[in-house]
This record gives C-alpha cells, sequence and structure tokens, in this order.
C-alpha cells in the first residue's frame, strides 16, 4: 500500500512486493514446482506480517531466511510424494518473458536442463547451492537459512558445486542454435519430416515425459538417438493431424507448446550440450501446465 491512494503507508507489504519475485526464484529453484513456490511464499508472507521490523536489519535476508525455511520443509514433503508418483517426474514449465532469456545467469539457473541436475541433489545441498550460487548469498546467511554452522554450509556448497558441475549442459548454446532446435521440432510436428530434428540428437540423448497419471506418457525415460527417433516418429504421427504448434520461451529459454482443440495438451523443453540434443522433456500432466497461461515474473 501508499500514500498514494489516500493509505498510511505498509512497510511489511511495501518490502513483500519488492522483494516478491526474488523470493519466488528462491522457492521455485528450490521446489522445481511453480504451485508449490506459490505457497511457500503465502506462508512467507504470514510469517512476516508478524515480524516486529524494528528488530530486522536487512529485510531482503530476513524474507530469503524466511522463505528458504519453508521451502527446506515443504521440498522434504515433495521429495515423499515423488515417490510415489506415476511416470517421470519433471520440473514444472514456467512461461517467462524474452528478457529473461537476456539475463543469461537468470535462465541459466532456471533453464529445464538445470531444474533437472537440481532435482539430484539433496534437500539441504539444493538449498545451499541455490542461495550460493545462484544468489550469491554469503556463508553466514545461508548457515542462519539452513540451520548448519557456517563451516558446515562450506563444505555443503563444495560437495554440491561439484556435484551440479559435473552434471550441468556442456559448453555454451547460443540462443540461435537453442531457436534452431526447437523450430526442427515444429517442423517435424506440422509436416512430418524428422529429419533436421533428428540430425540434431546426440548418440546419448534421452526422453522424458510427464503425464502424472493423468495423461499417457512413457513410464520411464527412453536413451539412445535411435530409441529417440523412434518415439519421436510414433509422437509426429499421432501429433501432426491434431495439434497446433507455438514456439515460445519456457524458463528462459526457447521451447514449443502444442495444442489440441485449443487447449495447451503438453509444452517440450530441451538439453543441448555442444550444439546436440542431449535431453527432451515434455510435460502432460495438466496440474504443471497452469502457469503456462500468463508469464511468471522471476529475478536474482
Amino acid at each position: 500500500m501508499s500514500s498514494e491512494d489516500g493509505r498510511r503507508p505498509d512497510p511489511a507489504t511495501d518490502a513483500f512486493v519488492a522483494h516478491r519475485n526474488l523470493l519466488f526464484t528462491v522457492a521455485y529453484e528450490m521446489l522445481g514446482s511453480a504451485v508449490d513456490a506459490e505457497d511457500v511464499l503465502q506462508e512467507t508472507w504470514l510469517r512476516w506480517a508478524g515480524v516486529d521490523l524494528g528488530t530486522v536489519r536487512d529485510h531482503r535476508a530476513y524474507l530469503v531466511r524466511i522463505t528458504t525455511r519453508q521451502a527446506l520443509g515443504r521440498l522434504r514433503t515433495l521429495s515423499r510424494r515423488k515417490e510415489s508418483y506415476v511416470g517421470p517426474w519433471l520440473p514444472e514449465p514456467l512461461l517467462t518473458s524474452p528478457d529473461v532469456a537476456d539475463q543469461v545467469e537468470l535462465a541459466d539457473s532456471i533453464s529445464m536442463a538445470m531444474m533437472m541436475v537440481l532435482e539430484t541433489l539433496t534437500p539441504t545441498e539444493r538449498a545451499v547451492f541455490v542461495l550460493r550460487e545462484v544468489f550469491d548469498l554469503g556463508y553466514d546467511e545461508i548457515a542462519e537459512a539452513v540451520g548448519k554452522t557456517p563451516v558446515t554450509v562450506r563444505q555443503i556448497a563444495h560437495r554440491a558445486r561439484a556435484h551440479v558441475a559435473a552434471r550441468r549442459p556442456r559448453g555454451t548454446v547460443s540462443a540461435d542454435r537453442a531457436r534452431a532446435a526447437i523450430a526442427a521440432f515444429q517442423r517435424a510436428v506440422e509436416t512430418g519430416d524428422l529429419r533436421d530434428l533428428l540430425d540434431l540428437l546426440a548418440p546419448d540423448v534421452v526422453a522424458m515425459s510427464d503425464g502424472g497419471g493423468v495423461k499417457t506418457a512413457m513410464p520411464r525415460p527412453t536413451v539412445g538417438a535411435e530409441q529417440v527417433a523412434r518415439l519421436l516418429a510414433t509422437g509426429v504421427a499421432l501429433w501432426g493431424p491434431v495439434a497446433t504448434t507455438e514456439s515460445t520461451q519456457v524458463n528462459g529459454h526457447p521451447a514449443l507448446i502444442l495444442r489440441i482443440d485449443g487447449e495447451i495438451d503438453l509444452v517440450v523443453a530441451m538439453r543441448l550440450d555442444e550444439g546436440r540434443i542431449t535431453g527432451i522433456y515434455t510435460v502432460r500432466n495438466p496440474e504443471k501446465l497452469t502457469h503456462m497461461g500468463r508469464e511468471t515474473a522471476v529475478s536474482l
């Protein structure tokens, strides 16, 4: 609130609103779920509203600490939910504005490829890595947020950094190369001609689809160029006659939306390593497509 509308300023609300996009991004990178990240923000606000601001030196740091603690608790609950999830679990895609792609560090940190890497960390490792490597928080601040000593946090950060470095995409991929890969997929669906798309597949490409038990999807990842090529040929034969396609920006990178009867049926994102497609991620679970109707604001 502000004095412009005739009401007294509310410092707590002003501080929360000022940092909301940052807090959402922290929660989303920790959880891989926009729905859960929004719930974490609600919980953060409820706790922040009860804080005596006179005792808070740094509003941003305090809010990040609350958000991290709430996200850690929810991440452990989410981990248990994933154990009974039907089929592969993929992060929830976000429709992002074109300017996010220009912020290379932000785009890389929320890319579907990086979100998949973060899934391989323990909850505490993920929190420490995100806060340190993405948001550049000090070890003392992170220690308060995760309930560990600064020395322990340094050790966790080192371990998480090495783990991620061994698994993150190799080499820098230009925006043009990423758009070309998505365009090849789009042409395949629209024309049935898969040649350009298949030429881009790496020998060790992995395809995963997430239907959540609600929509038909692969029960397990498909590995290898030959196997993925057969899968794509089957998919194109099914989608081509009925789907309309739209290239867009998802998680700061080029992606493809397929609609059937005007409704979003699936979102396709890719991982590229040294110019070749090494990951194809298809999200069909309707519960994970709710943020595709509007752009989601993210920030560092």
